[in-house]
C-alpha cells in the first residue's frame, strides 16, 4: 500500500486523472491525501469534488482557502471574484451533499504513525504541533456544528493578524482560518502578512516566509503543504515538502509518495484551458 499526497488540484480534473494513471493508483490498495484547494480556477471543479468524495475512506482532505471560499459563497453569497465556477457547483443536484461533506473536512491532519502533518498553507510557527492541532479542531468543530452558517459568515477578512488567547470566538476562528489556509509571510513577532504572494526569496527585514521563522519546531514530524504556487514546489526546510506546483496556471500537478518521499509530476501546460 502506498500513500500519495497531491498538491492543489483547483478543478483540474483531467490532470488529476492523468496523474493517477501515471502513479498507477489503486483505490483498493493505495491512499490519496489532498492538501486543499480542490476547486476553482480549473473548469471541472464539480467533477473533482465528486471524485474525491467517492473515494471514501481511501482519501484524506484538509481544507484550503478556495474550499472555504466555496463554502462561504454557498451559504452567504458574499461578493467574491470569479464566482461562475462556484455557481456551477451550487447549481448541481448533489451540491448540498457535496458541500456538507466538504465542511466536515479538517484544517489539519496528523498521521502519528508515519509522523506526517498535512495542512494547506503551513503551520503557524508560534504554535507547537499540539497547540496547532487544538486550534484547528476548534474551527473544524464549529464548521461541523449546527451553527456553521454563522461561522462561515464571519471568516472572511484579514484581522486579527496576531494570535492572543483573549481574542473573541469570532476573532479566533478568523485567525485560525487565515493561519491554516492563507499564510505565507509573518513578522518576527508572529503577525500574518497576507498581501504578498511572491516567491520565498523576497527580501524584507521585517518578514519571514513562515517556514523560515526561527520559532518553528516540527519535532520529528514532516509537514506537507500546498497553497504557495510561486515556490514551484521548492522549500529549503528539510522537514517540509511544498507540493503546489501550479497546475491551474499551466504548471505541474504533483503527488508525493510518503513512504519513500518520491515525487511524481504531470506537466499540465498542454492541457491549460482543458484540464
Amino acid at each position: 500500500m502506498a500513500t500519495y499526497v497531491i498538491g492543489d488540484v483547483q478543478g483540474c480534473y483531467n490532470c488529476l486523472q492523468a496523474l493517477l494513471e501515471k502513479i498507477h493508483f489503486s483505490k483498493n490498495s493505495d491512499r490519496l491525501w489532498f492538501v486543499g484547494d480542490l476547486i476553482n480556477r480549473g473548469p471541472r471543479s464539480l467533477e473533482v469534488l465528486r471524485f474525491i468524495q467517492s473515494l471514501g475512506n481511501t482519501t484524506q482532505v484538509v481544507l484550503g482557502n478556495h474550499d472555504l471560499g466555496l463554502l462561504i459563497h454557498w451559504k452567504n453569497k458574499r461578493v467574491m471574484r470569479d464566482t461562475a465556477l462556484l455557481d456551477e457547483i451550487l447549481a448541481a443536484p448533489d451540491a448540498d451533499a457535496l458541500l456538507h461533506w466538504l465542511r466536515q473536512q479538517p484544517l489539519m491532519f496528523v498521521d502519528h504513525d508515519q509522523r506526517i502533518i498535512l495542512t494547506h498553507a503551513g503551520l503557524y510557527p508560534l504554535w507547537s504541533i499540539k497547540t496547532a492541532s487544538q486550534h484547528a479542531d476548534l474551527l473544524s468543530h464549529a464548521l461541523k456544528s449546527d451553527q456553521f452558517e454563522t461561522v462561515l459568515s464571519q471568516l472572511a477578512g484579514d484581522e486579527p493578524v496576531r494570535w492572543q488567547d483573549t481574542l473573541s470566538d469570532l476573532e479566533k476562528h478568523r485567525f485560525i482560518c487565515n493561519a491554516f489556509t492563507r499564510m505565507r509571510y509573518i513578522s518576527p513577532e508572529g503577525a500574518l502578512q497576507l498581501q504578498y504572494k511572491g516567491p520565498a526569496d523576497f527580501i524584507h527585514d521585517a518578514l519571514f516566509a513562515w517556514f523560515l521563522h526561527p520559532q518553528l519546531d516540527l519535532q520529528n514530524y514532516r509537514l506537507v503543504f500546498g497553497h504557495w504556487a510561486a515556490l514551484q514546489g521548492q522549500c529549503s526546510h528539510p522537514q517540509i515538502e511544498a507540493i503546489d506546483t501550479g497546475c491551474a496556471w499551466g504548471g505541474m500537478l504533483t503527488a508525493l509518495r510518503i513512504e519513500d518521499n518520491l515525487r511524481f509530476s504531470l506537466d499540465c501546460s498542454s492541457q491549460k484551458g482543458g484540464f
